[in-house]
């Protein structure tokens, strides 16, 4: 079992923040980083971004952006929201080692995941996906870069919305100098194609957004959050981690990820199936009490969107 590094230690600490990350100034004035990457176990970083809505004052940087240097080459998970942070991550791997990053993994089809995509493949960098993530990047690409250029303004420029190269469709292994990566989609979550990243020997789980820490979840249209706690009971927690780097927020446990992610989404459906069995309209559904997780970044910005998108899903269960 790996040692654990005091940074780890701390973040587990941070899981309560006192401030809203919409507070808190950016962590990393001198880049488009919001955090500078730390590491979190022996060999594997991440920079953490911010538990806050994309802005022009985070660059869009607010996923985890993480790598791994495994002795033979570096692999990177997330390929930024634009090429600017991409690059911007690209310059702190290189501070942190002379190995050529040979891998990027896009953990879905969302643009803080795909956008930087084209920085990375004009280094000869091959980039994979879950094949229904690259559908949905290529279904909403525009979209979703128009979006992008109208919080980061100039910090779009050098960005064209590329998919991966290469896709799987079930679960890939990847050997890399020390490290074996399991690159899996375990089951509908969050958004298509969710990509978990497993480092068996490491007990060290990157998780992608079936696990938000420090913040709610968004729930969009399309998202089961019925199958995302069936995911991660059956599938997900199984595995046991260790470590765990969520989508968003800082580094911790499983009992942290869990409680900030599938607690709040068993809460919210039981809040919302009271007012459904009491008859409650779609309107009220929206008020539903969620002050359990008040303290939360993103509550304000999500909480009321959320119980009217999981009202609509349990409305026809």
């Amino acid at each position: 079992m790996p040692r654990i590094i005091p940074a780890l230690v701390a973040f587990v600490a941070l899981a309560m923040p006192a401030l809203a990350d919409e507070d808190i100034k950016d962590q990393y004035p001198a880049s488009v980083l919001y955090e500078k990457p730390v590491e979190v176990i022996p060999d594997v970083w991440t920079a953490i971004g911010a538990t806050a809505p994309p802005t022009y004052e985070n660059a869009g940087h607010n996923n985890n952006l993480t790598f791994i240097v495994t002795g033979d080459g570096v692999i990177v998970i997330n390929a930024g929201a634009n090429a600017k942070l991409a690059k911007a991550l690209h310059d702190e791997i290189r501070l942190i080692t002379d190995q050529p990053v040979k891998l990027v993994i896009n953990e879905n089809g969302q643009g803080h995941a795909m956008l930087g995509n084209n920085y990375w493949t004009e280094q000869g960098v091959e980039v994979l996906a879950h094949v229904d993530a690259a559908h949905e990047f290529e279904e909403y690409a525009g979209q979703i870069f128009e979006g992008m250029k109208r919080y980061a303004q100039e910090n779009a420029e050098g960005t064209d919305p590329v998919g991966p190269t290469r896709t799987f469709e079930d679960r890939e292994v990847i050997t890399m100098g020390r490290f074996t990566l399991e690159v899996m989609n375990l089951g509908p979550a969050h958004s298509p194609g969710d990509t978990q990243v497993w480092i068996p020997s490491e007990g060290m789980m990157i998780a992608g957004d079936m696990a938000f820490h420090n913040r709610i979840p968004p729930i969009f249209e399309d998202t089961c959050t019925s199958c995302w706690i069936e995911t991660w009971e059956t599938a997900f927690a199984p595995l046991n981690a260790t470590y765990v780097i969520p989508g968003h927020g800082y580094p911790t446990n499983m009992a942290q990820v869990e409680d900030h992610t599938i607690g709040y989404l068993k809460h919210l459906r039981g809040k919302v199936g009271e007012h459904l069995e009491n008859g409650g309209s779609l309107d009220d559904a929206y008020y539903v009490d969620q002050s359990a997780y008040a303290h939360h970044d993103t509550f304000e910005e999500l909480a009321t969107k959320n119980a009217g998108q999981v009202y609509s899903e349990m409305e026809f269960e």
